[in-house]
């Protein structure tokens, strides 16, 4: 294990283009749900939790659950805000611990004003580095639907490697119900897999597994 590793990622965590992932904790209710609000349409083409408009209540639940999990390690919720005002909510994502002992899983949604411009890309991969600095995690992994090019093309562009197909329910319009797992190894991440992948503008933006 490193012993450098930081038990939790940082509260902010800057993007090559210019936005930042901020602690979903500390993001204003209100912001957050008017942006889920907003963009419901586009969200609830791959997202489960979309399938019925949240409530303002709802959404604070959800941050103070945030708070919670990330305060036990259990996952580290984020929001995609642009850099100089936090309640100017793009997206968000998160770190979780679900999968197994050593593994992370990353999901992340994008506003549909964003698609296309390389954000996704650029997000899943600061993503993972936070991730990888994370103690005793060896192994990043990416679920998307096998509809959901745009994820499938996100996880391919960072070095991800396609490692099973599992069946799932189908929960959302566009869902086939064969759930594609992708994952990134330590070696593979040391070895420079992230390198130059998302720097910039990167094509294949979309929704992955992803948080409320």
């Amino acid at each position: 294990m490193d012993q450098s590793a930081q038990s939790t990622p940082p509260e902010l965590i800057p993007l090559p283009c210019g936005l930042v992932l901020r602690r979903r904790s500390l993001i204003d209710d209100a912001a957050f749900n008017a942006a889920v609000l907003s963009d419901l349409d586009h969200l609830r083409t791959w997202l489960p939790w979309a399938q019925q408009a949240p409530s303002l209540e709802e959404t604070a639940r959800k941050r103070v659950e945030a708070g919670t999990a990330w305060e036990s390690g259990e996952q580290f919720g984020f929001a995609l805000t642009a850099a100089d005002d936090p309640e100017q909510v793009l997206g968000g994502c998160g770190l979780h611990g679900r999968t197994g002992p050593g593994i992370i899983e990353i999901g992340y949604w994008i506003a549909s004003a964003l698609v296309g411009r390389g954000v996704a890309a650029q997000a899943a991969a600061a993503l993972t580095r936070a991730a990888f600095d994370l103690p005793g995690v060896g192994q990043v992994e990416i679920h998307c639907d096998e509809n959901n090019l745009r994820s499938a093309a996100v996880a391919r562009r960072l070095g991800f490697a396609l490692d099973r197909v599992e069946q799932n329910e189908i929960e959302t319009p566009a869902e086939s119900g064969r759930n594609l797992v992708w994952i990134l190894d330590r070696a593979a991440y040391l070895a420079g897999a992230l390198e130059g992948a998302a720097g910039g503008r990167v094509a294949g933006t979309a929704a992955g597994t992803a948080m409320g």
